[in-house]
């Protein structure tokens, strides 16, 4: 198994949450419900309940211990709040050796910088410590807060996926981006 990954910036701990800390994230996502909704795939009201986001949150930490994904949470440093999530999914190794990227920053910490601060830290870790060739990340059109992080981020636009993924009950369109570890030896 991976070792749990405590990484440090100026204003969070990020690391993947044990199932211990449901009530962290079910918070996150309670508190961001309305904000969130534009960006993601339709939720049920189970997606809400405490016990649901226990299950899942197990479910990503097998999927972590395995080696397929790293979910991380970005903690106040006194680990009583969660402000943003930074997941890596869809870890394939081989000649690939690559993963996604999802991410969302709660709306009262939109517009500081801090996702940036995160998904900078998060990324280096994926890069140094897991080892990846290659990050994809993948926003809306008008997701214009998107665009600008990933071009921050130094990710390079790679295409247009035409009805690409279900969000808010319909198919969407997406960009799709895409940043590659500096490591000529890996």
């Amino acid at each position: 198994m991976a070792e749990i990954p405590i990484i440090k910036t100026e204003r969070t701990i990020v690391t993947v949450l044990t199932p211990d800390g449901a009530e962290l994230i079910h918070n996150y996502y309670l508190e961001n419900r309305r904000h969130l909704a534009p960006f993601e795939p339709d939720r049920t009201e189970e997606f809400y309940r405490l016990e649901s986001r226990k299950a899942r949150l197990l479910k990503s930490f097998s999927a972590f211990k395995c080696g397929v994904s790293v979910c991380l949470a970005a903690l106040r440093h006194d680990r009583q709040e969660m402000l943003a999530v930074c997941n890596f999914t869809g870890i394939v190794r081989g000649p690939f050796n690559a993963c996604y990227m999802g991410y969302s920053v709660a709306a009262k910490h939109e517009g500081r910088g801090l996702m940036f601060e995160v998904a900078q830290a998060s990324i280096k870790h994926m890069f140094e410590v897991v080892r990846v060739h290659r990050i994809m990340a993948n926003h809306l059109p008008e997701n214009f807060r998107s665009e600008k992080l990933l071009k921050r981020l130094g990710f390079d636009r790679e295409g247009y996926a035409r009805n690409y993924l279900k969000i808010n009950g319909q198919w969407r369109d997406h960009l799709l981006n895409s940043l590659i570890n500096p490591d000529p030896d890996l």
